[in-house]
């Protein structure tokens, strides 16, 4: 396919396996707006031919001669990280996701999930929990990650306030995690209707985001503001709402550049800081995590060949919350 294209059917033939590769018979998998980034090259990065696909549910059908913890037949999930260079600081020091060539080791390089099968690092690849359902397994891989890592991070617990900005597909994950957590949980959203919703997934108060007399009143409120959404705010009543030394933490990419007085870093000793998925420990933590506390994203499931379907709800913000691409034989 081509930028900006519709996706359409491509036809290759299977990268050959390195010797710490597997390859993995796809089931299901996740549609991120991350995908949609890829599809229009947002970051000037994306590999053409490109099939997307991140969060990606799958059995091994193959093995490399150097892989010895997975077997054929296993069901493993890869979230947006499919391998790592192994020699610079982030990967010496177990942040994998922080090595200096993770734009070149995303899982759809070569090709991604979006297929009928796609070889991985099998130190990527990760055995899911025998409970969870793939079609959930698969939003976890991505949305799960790269919401509960920056909670765990920064160490929120039952002492902590947490806002989430933006209720949608991650961030009704992270109402779920923060709230296993102990966290007292406020979600903010432009969206008045998702109130119920959020409660129900563990939020004990709601805000909307357009309110700017009810976020003014919650100056100096919050230990952390998770900023999971992709809309343009207004940011310096948000940053008042941090305690001292309160983080804003970004998961989500803001539509324009972020504004605030920073006046408030300093006087607070606040900080503003970006959250990047999570190691390989962080991921098998999150997994196991999620599987004891019972949490669980809310998943619509589509036919991998009504793909092009399933981009258009996401851009049309119809999803509810996230949509998984199912092929044909796990329909």
């Amino acid at each position: 396919m081509e930028r900006g294209r519709e996706l359409e059917p491509f036809t290759y033939e299977p990268p050959k396996l390195d010797e710490h590769d597997v390859r993995v018979s796809v089931t299901h998998c996740g549609l991120c707006y991350t995908d949609v980034h890829g599809i229009d090259d947002h970051w000037g990065i994306t590999p053409f031919p490109f099939v997307p696909g991140h969060e990606i549910v799958g059995h091994v059908s193959e093995v490399g001669p150097a892989v010895t913890d997975l077997r054929e037949g296993d069901r493993v999930g890869v979230g947006w990280q499919g391998r790592s260079c192994g020699r610079c600081e982030g990967c010496i020091g177990e942040e994998e996701h922080l090595c200096v060539e993770v734009a070149e080791n995303a899982a759809w390089s070569p090709y991604g999930g979006f297929s009928t099968s796609f070889k991985v690092d099998s130190r990527f690849a990760y055995q899911l929990p025998e409970a969870m359902p793939s079609e959930e397994a698969a939003v976890m891989l991505c949305a799960g990650l790269t919401v509960y890592s920056p909670l765990r991070t920064y160490g929120v617990g039952p002492s902590h306030r947490v806002g989430v900005i933006g209720v949608g597909g991650l961030g009704h994950l992270a109402i779920q995690f923060a709230h296993a957590l102990g966290c007292d949980v406020t979600a903010i959203s432009s969206s008045p209707g998702k109130e119920e919703e959020a409660r129900a997934l563990g939020a004990d108060h709601f805000i909307l985001a357009g309110d700017k007399a009810a976020i003014e009143r919650q100056e100096l409120t919050f230990d952390m503001l998770l900023y999971t959404a992709h809309a343009d705010l207004d940011w310096t009543p948000l940053m008042q709402a941090l305690r001292n030394r309160g983080r804003m933490v970004m998961v989500g990419f803001p539509p324009v550049d972020v504004r605030f007085d920073a006046m408030e870093l300093v006087i607070h000793q606040n900080s503003m800081t970006g959250s990047l998925f999570g190691s390989c420990a962080m991921m098998r933590e999150m997994l196991a995590f999620a599987e004891a506390k019972g949490i669980r994203p809310m998943v619509e499931v589509m036919p991998m060949g009504q793909v092009n379907e399933a981009i258009r709800r996401l851009k049309e913000n119809r999803a509810r919350y996230r949509i998984v691409l199912a092929n044909d034989d796990a329909v």
